[in-house]
């Protein structure tokens, strides 16, 4: 399948990589019809998605088995009036049915938006209302139906609701009609594909409401790097990447590139993340690449890893958010395997990766993926030197976007064009870069601190904390002082056996002024028992710092 899109697939170095990855992008490309279908036709009884849950039950399905379910489905949603360009929103948590229903969207040239199950009332109303949203389609569990039925009330495009997992009054029950629905379907002439809108992302919204950011039918094929050059994946094994069906990670790790590829993808649908029972399915299923986010890591090296094993895992990523050194150095003393960091964003397939041909530096992001001519830019849009602060920008745009970029946000020109001038997309992340070209994580240009003329990154503190036997999880931020203008403040969750006190704030403030410079300490330290989120699981650190202000 690869060499459908690659010319050259093999590389000497990653500067051979960066200088010469080129990428063929067929005609109207769409998805579903020219790699889930292609494979079907290839290989109908290839293996490509295993999916289990907590409650012993297990399907296992072919690319052919996809082919069916996805051709059933495209004509399930268009005997309801959902045709190209209507937009549906999935609230599937990890279903198997969200696999099928997003390929049945792209046959039809629907646009999909995967939306996290913690969504609240509020929040889905303002999707709704913000994207237009023709049909939701629903698990089947109390309180997260409850919220989509109050919220239908007040969002007038609304026409539809289905749900899976059972009936329910009042919902389309999808599964039965799914198992009654045709399965003749073929590739209609005017078939949706190419620069087509396809995918529809919210945003974290970790610095006000979330945006809507849109991708096209091009989008899978930026993800090619993602998996088979960042991931590693080839055509066999079994790939998990821990991560509900709402979060534009599941894109990034447990659809497009890696079916691209033709691996395996392993679904675990668990009702909670229990450290013990992902480790215990790893074991079972013989798990051969893992990724996860940071957090999944901090929770898995404070267990007892040596009861499990992980000889079947080859490579183990990582993103989401930047990983802590302490975390990389005790899962590798562990299991013996590097943790692989790759960084990029919801508009985004990944930016910069620990590819195979540079070792890895722990807390680095790695390097530059070949897609995009990424530099770090000062206030005066000139190149950083090495070593120096600023802006991650992509460059070069005026000649066409790089595939996995995203297009536009959505019905917002103004937020648009507050990143994306001059031929330049403004990510809104700093980072410095080092003299071997690495790319180093310092936080998001609202989340920089700035004491007594200092510019102080809120990672560098939190990797120094994260030393600390004591600290699960913690959030650096910046609170008002009347001297200093600002200081740092460390919100930390402790792990389990510690408490609270003023000998454990000494010891932590102590840490930090000998693990970095001692200017960087947090002077404010405050013990929570968890942190605020956004629904995708990122740390609000703009919360953390309004509620600070309200209390001056």
């Amino acid at each position: 399948m690869l060499e459908k899109f690659l010319p050259r697939e093999k590389f000497d170095s990653y500067e051979d990589f960066k200088e010469n990855y080129r990428v063929n992008i067929p005609e109207n490309f769409n998805f579903a019809y020219d790699v889930i279908d292609a494979w079907a036709a290839e290989k109908p009884d290839k293996q490509a998605l295993v999916w289990c849950n907590d409650h012993s039950a297990e399907k296992i399905f072919t690319f052919s088995d996809l082919k069916r379910l996805s051709d059933k489905a495209a004509n399930l949603f268009k005997s309801y009036g959902i045709g190209k360009g209507d937009v549906v929103m999935f609230m599937l948590k990890r279903r198997w049915q969200f696999w099928v229903f997003t390929l049945a969207l792209e046959k039809l040239g629907a646009i999909s938006i995967p939306a996290t199950v913690q969504l609240t009332k509020k929040d889905i109303i303002y999707r709704n209302n913000a994207a237009s949203v023709k049909m939701i389609v629903s698990v089947k569990e109390e309180d997260i139906i409850k919220n989509a039925e109050a919220a239908i009330s007040e969002s007038p495009t609304v026409t539809f609701k289905a749900v899976v997992d059972g009936p329910r009054a009042g919902w389309i029950d999808f599964d039965r009609e799914l198992e009654e629905a045709p399965s003749e379907w073929s590739r209609p002439a005017d078939c949706a594909g190419g620069t087509d809108p396809m995918l529809m992302y919210f945003t974290s919204g970790t610095t006000g409401m979330p945006k809507i950011v849109l991708h096209d039918f091009i989008h899978p094929i930026g993800h090619i790097v993602t998996a088979h050059y960042w991931q590693r994946l080839g055509e066999e094994g079994l790939h998990l990447t821990v991560s509900e069906s709402g979060w534009a990670k599941c894109g990034w790790g447990k659809i497009y590139g890696q079916w691209i590829c033709g691996v395996s993808i392993f679904v675990y649908d668990m009702d909670k993340f229990v450290p013990e029972n992902l480790m215990e399915m790893m074991e079972k299923y013989k798990i051969t690449t893992f990724c996860a986010p940071p957090t999944i890591y901090r929770f898995l090296i404070k267990e007892d890893l040596s009861k499990h094993d992980f000889s079947s895992i080859k490579k183990a990523c990582t993103a989401g958010e930047p990983l802590n050194p302490e975390v990389y150095y005790q899962f590798k003393k562990a299991t013996g395997l590097d943790i692989i960091e790759g960084f990029g964003q919801t508009e985004t397939s990944v930016l910069c990766a620990n590819f195979e041909w540079i070792t890895p530096k722990p807390g680095s992001m790695g390097k530059p993926s070949p897609l995009y001519d990424i530099d770090i830019l000062d206030d005066n849009d000139r190149s950083c030197p090495s070593g120096v602060e600023g802006r991650i920008v992509i460059k070069n745009l005026d000649h066409g976007l790089p595939p996995g970029l995203f297009k536009r946000y959505y019905r917002d020109e103004a937020a648009t064009s507050k990143v994306w001038h001059d031929g330049c997309y403004d990510t809104g992340d700093v980072a410095w870069r080092d003299e071997d070209g690495y790319f180093w994580f310092v936080g998001r240009s609202d989340d920089v601190i700035k004491c007594s003329g200092y510019r102080i990154g809120p990672f560098e503190v939190e990797s120094a904390l994260m030393e600390h036997p004591s600290v699960l999880e913690c959030a650096v931020t910046s609170a008002p002082d009347p001297i200093r203008g600002q200081v740092v403040k460390a919100t930390i969750v402790l792990a389990r056996g510690w408490t609270p006190g003023d000998q454990l704030v000494k010891d932590l403030q102590n840490h930090v002024k000998k693990a970095t410079a001692p200017y960087k300490y947090p002077r404010i330290i405050e013990f929570v028992d968890e942190l605020p989120k956004t629904v995708s699981g990122k740390i609000k650190r703009v919360e953390i710092r309004k509620n600070d202000e309200e209390k001056k």
